[in-house]
């Protein structure tokens, strides 16, 4: 069998478009806003702590936007996930400073 750039291609673009969340797949608006309060809270408490943060990311950011709108694009378990990531690395900082 012949695999030529176009099939490649196509095959590409529909394994993008089955692992993009879908408006049924996507997290509901209450749910995000949750996600994003508690991101900023996340933010804040790791800022509180000299050295936690090296700079704003899109992972560490004050902005109630920016984890909002991000949410809104994915299914609830990369949220879930994204939350936990900062939760570790907010306990390490804790744990680094004596917390």
């Amino acid at each position: 069998m012949v695999v030529t750039k176009s099939t490649l291609l196509a095959a590409a673009a529909l394994a993008c478009l089955a692992a993009a969340p879908t408006a049924a797949h996507a997290a509901a608006p209450g749910f995000c806003a949750d996600y994003a309060r508690a991101a900023v809270r996340q933010f804040e408490a790791a800022r509180a702590i000299p050295g936690c943060l090296g700079g704003a990311s899109a992972r560490w950011n004050p902005d109630y936007r920016i984890h909002y709108g991000w949410c809104l694009n994915v299914a609830p378990p990369a949220a879930f996930t994204e939350r936990d990531i900062r939760t570790r690395e907010l306990s390490g900082c804790r744990r680094r400073a004596g917390y």
